[in-house]
């Protein structure tokens, strides 16, 4: 499994740089400048305005200006236009932008002022027009307007107060007044106090991958200013489409903001990116509203998971018992709400099913699940429902019946939220709370950091058996769990909550999961959340809970770590999703039997390499951020034995493990304290070889933090050879991408598995019944620009080649390019 994401709306405009001329020359007001002789050559400038517009009698605009310095070297900059016809700007990037009537201004970034003779940069803006929209007809930098002459004694006018630059198609980013109660407790060890500047090569090609994810054109983000997970639509992977967005992505986001700011020290892009995801993908007040009702001592009522999906819609049965929810008050109590503060994992950004928010068909983005049956269930087999279900779409009683099986039916919401999503986005937000703390600016992210903290004590949830029994649970019978017994203190697949839509019914739900997979976890959150004094929930037990959570996750990948280094899947309390009892011998990690592919099983859960590299991505930076000896131990071995299946050739290309395979088991149970033995007769073979990009990216971040901490020459090398061999082999205009053959693509055409007897249709028509297919329940999908490609294959033709440009991906090479110059500012 890679993600979880979807939408269709990629801005269909490019924009084409033209190279700047030294010459005087003026085009239609697109380019304005003059050569200045050496006398009189204090300011002498060339700005070239190309423009990107849309919408007839009024739209919106893009514009990217080009700045070059014909004078002498100046060390800050403010470029000043007029609107010619009452355009209004919206927000832009690399520059602080401001308008006041139809004068703009702009003025430079702390890692661009410094413009040498003859040196360019590039600052972009959005904007709206009614009317028309021409060009500003000149332009001044400093004062002096381009092509005029400034002698030297000449003043340079005084910058306008300064607005926060804005990210694309957001709205601006809010200033924080609380401050946090204390700076990190620690910060990392081998970070440099300050950046190592823009004339770092590393921090330069960050600061190029973060203005093409930004670029309108490229397409990364929704009008709403949403990340895609990818910019392009058809694909098919665990979102079933590329326009849908996920948690994962928002997460990244986040991430490549706190970067952002540590590069530039401009933080308002990180609150701006919070404020989203708070937005749109952590579900409002309205869209949970009867959380009011829940009762912790009924969390759910059981329904078991089946291995076929023919085993669905699973019945509820009220005999089996549940456990109580021990941290439902402390939360209400901490926040004074019931509603639960976590990003559910999918959402439809541009509305492209057509489910809408509750039924209303329209509203963008929207909230969907697809994945609702059992472990067999591929991405290919899933059929989409919105999260608020109120029987306007699917059948009589919308999508619930396919999936439960019940007497009866009320319209509800459901969510469910991807732990491993909630603890990165808390990861994001302790870099950046570390890196602002650095510049002295930890007060302007104050309230991203403390909603960070809150994210963490929701995400406790993530921790519990999935109906609250406790360990060692082999059938239905097997006890409730009371107050923290039902705890395994790691990082499940899952979270889930709902209830009634109806707000006068008195009911309401929440469930974790029993599924325990080893590449979600991330003892770094867990070791902010109970280290660092501002990313300390406010829940009674949650810091004693997130300790407790760090030493059980590092147990864990030590019980799961095979003989040769890789780390296998995980355990669970729910051996097939009902509580069946485990094969006899399998081993228990804290009353959990050992899954080598935990949750899912088309395709095996814990074949792709990806899983790994995040991971012990998070083990690294708890290393590299707290020294601690334990994450070094399972570091050594796995970097050992990643290393010795990755080559870089000297032309810069690459190959890394991909598909794995896994034999045996840990060698025995363990629920003790200090780290599990090391495993004999558990085993990793690679079965093939990659070159995908995003996973590369995560990996050299993981050597490169073991590397800055541990000393280790080859694991340093080798990040920067992958980094260096993407950079020079793999970029492209939207960021960096490879071909990718897409032979499982044969199963668009899958059928789907739909009950005898039930009918009902999708929100454009498509009919729902027992003869449906992938494709055919997505009809839209064959107007998609590359489907001719995917048709040619199902009809016999060769398998598919795409260029992906996933969200994640580019962020995880951006980061990685960023982090090694901030790590090894040197080289």
């Amino acid at each position: 499994m890679r993600t979880r994401a979807l939408s269709t709306g990629a801005l269909p405009r490019s924009r084409r740089r033209i190279a700047l001329l030294a010459a005087a020359t003026v085009s239609g007001g697109l380019l304005v400048g003059l050569t200045q002789t050496p006398a009189s050559a204090a300011v002498a400038c060339d700005v070239q305005y190309a423009l990107n517009s849309w919408g007839s009698g009024s739209g919106g605009f893009t514009a990217s200006l080009d700045i070059k310095n014909l004078g002498d070297p100046i060390s800050s900059w403010t470029l000043k236009f007029n609107f010619p016809n009452g355009q209004k700007l919206s927000n832009g990037w690399s520059a602080n932008w401001s308008q006041s009537g139809t004068t703009v201004t702009a003025t430079n970034m702390s890692w661009n002022g410094n413009l040498g003779s003859g040196a360019t940069t590039n600052v972009g803006f959005q904007g709206t027009w009614t009317g028309s929209n021409n060009k500003p007809a000149s332009f001044s930098v400093n004062g002096v307007t381009c092509g005029a002459t400034q002698s030297p004694s000449q003043s340079p006018s005084q910058s306008p107060s300064q607005s926060p630059s804005q990210s694309p198609s957001q709205s601006p980013s809010q200033s924080p007044s609380q401050s946090p109660s204390q700076s990190p407790s620690q910060s990392p060890s081998a970070s440099p106090s300050t950046s190592p500047g823009t004339d770092n090569q590393y921090v330069k090609n960050f600061l190029t991958m973060y203005n093409k994810i930004h670029d309108p054109a490229n397409g990364y983000f929704s009008p709403q200013g949403v990340p895609y997970h990818s910019v392009e639509t058809l694909l098919v992977e665990a979102p079933d489409q590329g326009h849908e967005t996920t948690s994962e992505a928002y997460s990244y986001y986040l991430w490549l903001e706190a970067m952002y700011g540590k590069v530039t020290g401009d933080w308002s892009k990180f609150n701006t990116a919070w404020q989203s995801m708070e937005k749109y993908i952590i579900p409002a007040r309205a869209d949970q509203p009867t959380n009011d009702k829940y009762d912790p001592s009924k969390p759910a009522t059981y329904a078991g998971e089946w291995n076929d999906i023919s085993g669905y819609p699973s019945k509820l049965d009220s005999g089996v018992s549940v456990g109580t929810d021990p941290i439902a008050n402390e939360l209400k109590s901490a926040y004074g709400t019931s509603d639960i503060y976590g990003m559910h994992w999918l959402l439809d950004v541009d509305n492209t099913y057509g489910f809408g928010r509750c039924g209303d068909g329209t509203t963008k983005p929207a909230y969907i699940n697809t994945y609702q049956r059992g472990p067999e269930e591929s991405v290919f087999e899933t059929i989409p429902q919105p999260s608020c279900d109120t029987f306007k779409f699917g059948g009589p009683n919308g999508f619930l019946d396919l999936f439960t099986g019940d007497a009866s039916y009320a319209k509800q919401w459901k969510y469910t939220n991807a732990p491993d999503a909630d603890a990165r986005a808390v990861q994001a937000a302790y870099w950046a709370l570390t890196w602002a703390t650095e510049q002295g600016k930890q007060s302007q992210i104050s309230t991203s950091v403390s909603n960070a903290a809150k994210m963490g004590d929701y995400l406790r949830y993530s921790m519990y058996d999935k109906y609250f029994k406790q360990p060692n649970c082999t059938s239905t019978s097997c006890p409730a769990g009371t107050g923290k017994n039902a705890s395994n203190y790691l990082l499940s697949w899952y979270y889930a909550w709902g209830g009634a839509y109806d707000t006068s019914a008195g009911w309401a739900w929440r469930i974790g999961s029993s599924h325990n997979h080893s590449g979600y976890q991330n003892p770094l959150a867990a070791w902010a959340l109970s280290n660092v004094n501002a990313l300390k929930p406010k829940g009674s037990t949650a810091v004693t809970d997130w300790s407790t959570s760090l030493t059980r996750q590092l147990q864990f990948y030590k019980w799961l770590q095979s003989a040769e280094g890789g780390i296998a899947g995980g355990a669970t309390n729910s051996w097939e999703g009902h509580y069946a009892a485990p094969p006899s011998g399998l081993p228990k990690f804290f009353g959990m039997a050992y899954d080598w592919q935990p949750v899912y099983h088309d395709p095996p859960s814990n074949q792709w390499f990806g899983f790994q590299a995040w991971s012990m991505e998070r083990v690294a930076e708890l290393y590299y951020a707290s020294g601690n000896t334990d994450a070094k131990a399972i570091l050594d071995k796995w970097v050992a034995w990643a290393l010795a299946g990755t080559t870089v050739n000297s032309d810069g290309s690459f190959q890394i493990p991909s598909t794995l395979v896994w034999t045996g088991q840990p060698d025995a149970s363990f629920s003790g304290t200090g780290m599990p033995p090391a495993n004999s007769g558990l085993h990793v073979s690679i079965r093939d070889y990659t070159d995908d990009i995003g996973v590369a990216g995560s990996y050299a971040k993981t050597l490169m933090f073991y590397a800055a901490k541990s000393g280790n020459a080859q694991a340093k090398a080798t990040a920067k050879a992958l980094l260096d061999g993407i950079w020079k082999n793999n970029q492209d205009a939207k960021g960096v991408s490879v071909n990718e053959t897409k032979a499982d693509y044969n199963r668009l055409d899958d059928p789907i598995y739909v009950p005898s007897g039930w009918s009902g249709k999708m929100p454009n028509g498509d009919p729902i019944n027992s003869n449906s297919t992938f494709i055919s329940i997505r009809s839209w999908y064959k107007n998609d620009p590359d489907w001719p490609k995917v048709q040619s294959y199902l009809n016999g033709g060769s398998a598919p080649v795409f260029r992906y440009h996933r969200f994640w991906a580019q962020t995880d090479v951006a980061t990685a390019l960023g982090q090694y110059g901030l790590l090894f500012p040197n080289g």
